[in-house]
């Protein structure tokens, strides 16, 4: 019983450890320079932004030929540079059934400019994906290590166009 006994307690101590996995910088998930992230906003393709391209000859089966609009949900994050200072970055994310897809990425070079000291990104809301069309969310920011933050909010209206502008109370 009591060999028993000392091999569970053996099993116990050393199989979480034998089970474990160190993760290598290959899987990492998310790089260590994304020093701040936010998802958040809604967005939504009209069936007029759609474009329709047939194969010469296809058969035009409208099930098939009549692709469904996409919609989704914007991401802002910061990556930290070398200088400490930090470039924030833009992506629309799709709801797809297989999961969530980047639809596009793009640089905030008005942010890129100021070379800032990201401090943090909120969203207005903690709630969730909204359902109204747009994005607003809040980037504090440094353009001096020792200075107070200040806030900049980026906006997207309802037609996907960005706005970028120093917070005001």
């Amino acid at each position: 019983m009591q060999l028993r006994t000392a091999l569970l307690a053996a099993a116990l101590i050393t199989g979480p450890a034998a089970l474990a996995k160190a993760v290598t910088p290959a899987d990492t998930i998310l790089p260590p320079t994304v020093i701040f992230a936010t998802s958040t906003g809604y967005w939504e393709e009209s069936r007029a932004d759609i474009a329709i391209e047939r194969a010469p000859g296809a058969a035009s089966d409208p099930a098939k030929a009549e692709p469904q609009p996409r919609h989704g949900y914007y991401k802002l994050f910061s990556v930290r540079q070398p200088d400490k200072t930090s470039k924030i970055y833009l992506q629309q994310i799709a709801q797809a059934d297989s999961g969530p897809e980047i639809v596009s990425s793009v640089e905030l070079h008005e942010f890129t400019q100021l070379k800032p000291y990201v401090t943090d990104i909120r969203p207005e809301s903690s709630t969730g994906m909204g359902k109204q069309p747009g994005l607003f969310a809040t980037v504090y920011l440094k353009t001096d290590p020792n200075a107070e933050s200040e806030g900049w909010t980026v906006l997207i209206d309802e037609f996907g166009e960005i706005t970028i502008e120093k917070a005001t109370n």
